[in-house]
């Protein structure tokens, strides 16, 4: 069984696992329910993280995969706060070492994929967008990644070193809802992973440029401390980083780390 939520949600009263029974299922009010494993991911991996997800499930019967997606900054608040995380998958680094700061990294993190921006626009480009230098008019409905989340911090250092300065009408708190404003037309363009724009297939057209090469977004996962499911979280993130979960990935337009 498969569970997807966007927002965290908490269940009370769920007994301990049954000792040495060599079983996943948990007790809550005399009915078993499956183990639960709970992994906070970015938006940009929801993707090859449910197909991956679908795998978990496929070894461990009585497991469900319950993932949590948003923006990587969002996620680190959300696990600080106490949210109950097994496995934590952030699209940059930074995000990450402020988990790693919190004392909240079950392991030491490790990296299992990269990820670059392009320009996204409506299918058949009614703004006319070029390149980057068209980012910067006052008349181009522009929407990127508010700073803190990994895509805005791609963003400022493509815009650095390109040494250009982006007109932005709204700074989003995922790529996910950069994109959908692009799809849905709301935006002129917006810069969102390759991944994302691969995602979207026909609503959008991609514009490569090179400055991208100088945002590579390196994604790191990790357990999280005093996990409630720790050794399936350990499992879940040798299932990412193994030959499988690397061709999932690919399959999805991720690079290589």
């Amino acid at each position: 069984m498969r569970i997807r939520a966007r927002l965290i949600a908490t269940a009370a009263g769920i007994a301990l696992l049954v000792a040495g029974c060599g079983s996943a299922l948990v007790s809550t009010g005399g009915a078993d329910q499956p183990t639960t494993l709970q992994v906070f991911a970015a938006a940009s991996l929801q993707g090859p993280f449910e197909e991956l997800g679908d795998q978990f499930e496929s070894v461990h019967e009585e497991v469900a995969v319950e993932f949590n997606f948003a923006g990587s900054s969002t996620l680190v608040q959300q696990i600080q706060e106490g949210a109950p995380a097994d496995v934590f998958a952030s699209a940059n680094s930074s995000n990450m070492d402020k988990l790693v700061a919190s004392g909240l990294s079950g392991t030491n993190p490790a990296d299992f994929t990269t990820n670059t921006l392009v320009i996204a626009v409506p299918a058949g480009n009614p703004a006319g967008v070029a390149g980057l230098d068209s980012l910067t008019g006052d008349a181009l409905n522009l929407v990127v990644c508010a700073p803190e989340v990994p895509c805005g911090a791609a963003t400022e250092a493509i815009e650095e070193a390109a040494g250009l300065e982006f007109a932005p009408v709204s700074e989003e708190q995922s790529v996910t809802d950069v994109l959908n404003k692009v799809t849905s037309g709301e935006a002129d363009a917006g810069l969102v992973y390759v991944t994302d724009a691969k995602k979207a297939g026909a609503a959008v057209a991609s514009i490569e440029f090179p400055e991208a090469a100088s945002a590579v977004n390196i994604y790191p996962i990790t357990t999280v401390k005093d996990a409630g499911s720790a050794e399936l979280g350990r499992e879940f993130v040798d299932l990412v980083r193994s030959e499988t979960g690397q061709e999932i990935l690919a399959g999805y337009g991720f690079a290589a780390p």
